[in-house]
């Protein structure tokens, strides 16, 4: 038996497939590489496709005995999804729509969904619980919710069981310093900040320093991307033990501000990381901050790598090594 990572030659996906592949589980990646790398998932099989291409899954399903799927395949631009959103909705909703109607069609009845904290949109109360008002701020979170909708009525009618992850602001590397984040256009606040230490920027920009946080900047809960797939690994151990489909929110559930990320990076690197304000960004919340109460007692979920040293450690070691991606 296999499991199917959607998107698993990216960021998130392929630490997941290093951590899988650890726990001695048999991977196979389904990936266009559009913004996925090759060289992040050597050594496991790895097929190129795309989710818009139902004929190309079929052969995957048709030739692979899979058990289950974990899917990352998606756009993840919030400014670019407000710019183009009927790219997103083509991508994330039809090409998931492809996806579970080829899992239905050959019986796969589990599945964990990458999702995210933009399905919440503007929190009312922090930290956020899974039952807060989902009201996403932007197509990205739109997409997101409506797949997690999707897998719901999914459930219902076919007997699909699922987990979705709503996760919050991921950062770091493999600690072993094998793979890391590269993305072509970077937005993740830590990678902007090293890409300073590396003289690649001259500086790093603080969007709003007005915010009602104590020291005037945005507050955001970041988890290492290693603790993320262990979660997702968590989450199909407890699918496979019988678990009924829910919804999970992973973070720490404490929050750094840009200002305080920013001096992290300084004393990790001994870069002074020059820094300059900026105006603010539309539709920045203030604080975003996790609870994960849930994923801790249901998945058995516990973040090895919790501080922000460690976390930004991890990514410098893999920058610092990879200045210039894979």
């Amino acid at each position: 038996m296999s499991i199917l990572v959607t998107g698993g030659a990216g960021y998130i996906g392929s630490h997941t497939v290093e951590y899988m592949k650890e726990q001695g589980k048999d991977i196979i990646v389904f990936d266009n590489v559009r913004t996925g790398h090759r060289e992040s998932v050597q050594g496991t099989t790895m097929i190129e496709g795309d989710l818009l291409h139902k004929d190309q899954l079929e052969h995957v399903f048709s030739t692979y005995d899979i058990d289950a799927v974990v899917h990352f395949a998606a756009r993840s631009l919030v400014g670019e999804s407000v710019e183009d959103p009927l790219a997103y909705y083509e991508n994330n909703v039809v090409g998931t729509f492809n996806l579970i109607n080829t899992m239905v069609k050959h019986g796969v009845k589990k599945i964990v969904f990458s999702s995210t904290a933009a399905t919440y949109g503007n929190p009312e109360d922090v930290p956020i619980k899974e039952n807060a008002p989902t009201v996403p701020t932007n197509p990205y979170g739109e997409t997101k919710l409506a797949i997690e909708r999707m897998l719901h009525w999914c459930e219902k009618a076919y007997g699909l069981k699922s987990v979705s992850l709503r996760y919050f602001n991921a950062a770091g590397a493999s600690p072993k310093g094998t793979i890391g984040e590269d993305h072509t256009v970077e937005t993740h606040l830590i990678p902007i900040i090293l890409q300073v230490a590396l003289g690649k920027r001259e500086s790093i920009s603080i969007f709003g320093d007005d915010y009602e946080t104590e020291d005037g900047t945005c507050v955001r809960d970041y988890i290492h991307v290693m603790d993320l797939a262990s979660a997702h690994d968590l989450a199909l151990e407890y699918l496979e033990h019988g678990g009924e489909s829910d919804i999970f929110n992973l973070g720490n559930g404490q929050g750094f501000s840009v200002l305080e990320v920013i001096d992290t990076c300084r004393q990790v690197t001994e870069h002074p990381i020059p820094a300059k304000t900026a105006p603010r960004r539309a539709g920045d919340p203030a604080i975003l901050i996790a609870s994960a109460d849930r994923a801790q007692r249901d998945l058995g979920w516990t973040p090895q790598y919790p501080a922000l040293n460690n976390i930004v450690e991890h990514a410098w070691r893999w920058h610092k090594a990879h200045p210039n991606g894979y």
